[in-house]
């Protein structure tokens, strides 16, 4: 009966969703109770569900007794078991700084929920038209939430988000019918087995559909050259929304494109296609080197990091199109460290937006000293994503550019070498920007002159406390204190342990995405073990 727990996974969340609109009803403040409960929930769930895939292997449950290929299938094995446990501690932890950062509401924690619910399913599911469902559930719930402050510029960029989802799901499905079409089936393992024994790695149906496929699920990533609805999207949204937003949807996303390309089509389909597996891989190589450059020229903090994803993504775009086991490995490790680290990073950004409404980089004088473990915390996540040892950003970029250098001296000729010139060319734009983030936080003195901060006393940024960027999201300048440091917002939360003025909940949870950045950093081999289930059967 342990197989029941997969489709408890899925059915909390979503049967959670509706109880804040049912009951709130009746009673105003009943959505954050339930969305906790039911977070947590999920949580639990998850690690039940971890801890019988390392017992007992990996397990599967067919929804209503209909046994695949004719029903739907979930399936638990260690690759989506990673992604299940980074969607429930992330949206748990989420939740925590949404209750004190906002948006509130019944209908924000029903939309929240639901969002959980529809992440859960994109991971577990074993049906390639079910995990077109929860895609839909995924995008539909992520739109409402990026305009859910009601503000216009939140608006249209949840707008923009919806049309360009909208066509990334449209192609998706199309790619789909296309695969029914050639092999009369939707359950993934069962298309792999049906592609070779009725259509072939050649038929043009078979090749047509992992296009769509991958143009769809692309558009939802935000790989260069459609990555457009992304930075708007991050910057705009609620700073909690960006926060769940920036670590599980395009990773979640990402993860399908693992699965699809290597449980359903195979290695073998790569391989015998060089030009789609070619294609693939020169979109991501320029998504690297273009994501990085555009992140370095931005003065907004979730705007950098929402270009520094695009970058990011594309490694791992390139990892999938590489076909061979080191890269692949540098890929999953890359998309798990990502979401903790892109979770920790605009989760601190979020912080210092709550407790100084300091949204630009210039506005960061000195803030360590403000705000030190905040400061802190980002900085140590920042220096993780150029990929400093010893941290997990280090580890996912180090075994995608072996296997890239790998494919390319095996034959792969000058695109492998490229991929690995790519990740050398991001790094130094990542530290480029992360180094310029540092340089304010600690060795902008407050109070001097020029570059490096107002005298204190002169112009507008003489202000007492009270400064606070404004709700629509136009980056007005925060008020600095006599010392010319940020100024704490007025009501900003205070801590009898630390100094900084943030909410004590969100700042531990900062640390714990810190610790496991780290930790996850010195556990090399033991994620190599982790994933080696899946890649032996990957490249069997």
């Amino acid at each position: 009966m342990i197989d029941v727990l997969l489709p408890l996974a899925v059915v909390v969340p979503i049967v959670a969703a509706t109880l804040p609109l049912a009951l709130g009803l009746r009673y105003d403040r009943v959505g954050w109770p339930i969305a906790a409960v039911g977070t947590t929930a999920v949580a639990g769930i998850a690690a039940a569900i971890a801890a019988e895939v390392v017992v007992n292997g990996p397990f599967d449950h067919a929804l209503g007794g209909f046994l695949p290929p004719v029903g739907i299938e979930l399936v638990a094995d260690r690759l989506s078991v990673a992604v299940l446990l980074l969607v429930a501690a992330v949206s748990v932890a989420t939740l925590a700084f949404a209750r004190v950062a906002g948006p509130r509401g019944n209908p924000f924690y029903s939309a929240y929920l639901l969002l959980v619910g529809g992440l859960v399913g994109m991971v577990l599911t074993g049906d390639l038209f079910n995990l077109f469902v929860f895609l839909e559930i995924t995008g539909l719930t992520t739109y409402a939430l990026i305009a859910s402050d009601r503000s216009g510029a939140s608006a249209y960029a949840s707008l923009k988000y919806l049309v360009v989802g909208t066509v990334g799901a449209s192609l998706y499905l199309l790619g789909v019918g296309y695969v029914f079409l050639a092999t009369g089936t939707l359950n993934m393992l069962d298309v792999q087995a049906q592609i070779v024994a009725q259509a072939g790695y050649g038929d043009p149906l078979v090749r047509a559909s992992y296009a769509f496929i991958v143009t769809g699920l692309a558009l939802k990533i935000a790989i260069f050259p459609v990555h457009s609805w992304q930075p708007d999207a991050y910057q705009r949204a609620p700073d909690s929304v960006t926060t769940i937003v920036a670590a599980l949807v395009s990773t979640t996303s990402a993860y399908a494109l693992i699965r699809v390309t290597y449980t359903v089509f195979t290695v073998d389909f790569l391989a015998a296609n060089e030009g789609i597996a070619t294609a693939l891989l020169v979109v991501s190589t320029v998504s690297i080197v273009a994501g990085s450059a555009l992140a370095a020229m931005q003065s907004n903090l979730k705007r950098m990091f929402a270009y520094s994803s695009v970058a990011q993504f594309g490694m791992i775009g390139a990892a999938v199109a590489l076909a061979n086991e080191t890269a692949l490995l540098g890929g999953i490790v890359h998309l798990i460290g990502h979401g903790i680290m892109k979770f920790g990073l605009f989760l601190g950004i979020g912080l210092l937006a709550l407790g100084y409404g300091s949204r630009q980089i210039e506005d960061l004088a000195s803030a360590a000293r403000a705000a030190p473990y905040t400061s802190g915390a980002v900085a140590v996540l920042g220096l993780a994503l150029v990929g400093i040892p010893p941290s997990i950003g280090f580890l996912g970029k180090w075994y995608i550019g072996v296997g890239a250098v790998d494919a390319g001296l095996a034959g792969g000729g000058a695109v492998g070498i490229a991929v690995a010139a790519a990740i050398f060319v991001s790094t130094l734009f990542t530290l480029s920007y992360v180094a310029r983030l540092i340089e304010r936080f600690y060795f902008a003195g407050a109070g001097l002159p020029g570059d490096h901060g107002e005298v204190p006393g002169s112009g507008d940024n003489a202000a007492t406390d009270g400064g606070r960027a404004s709700d629509d999201g136009s980056d007005e300048s925060p008020a600095k204190t006599a010392d010319g440091l940020p100024a704490p917002v007025e009501g900003a939360s205070r801590s009898s342990l630390v100094p900084d003025r943030v909410p004590t909940a969100p700042l531990l949870a900062l640390g714990l995405a810190v610790f496991a950045t780290v930790a996850l950093g010195f556990g090399g081999f033991a994620l190599a073990e982790w994933f080696g289930p899946f890649l032996t059967e990957a490249f069997a």
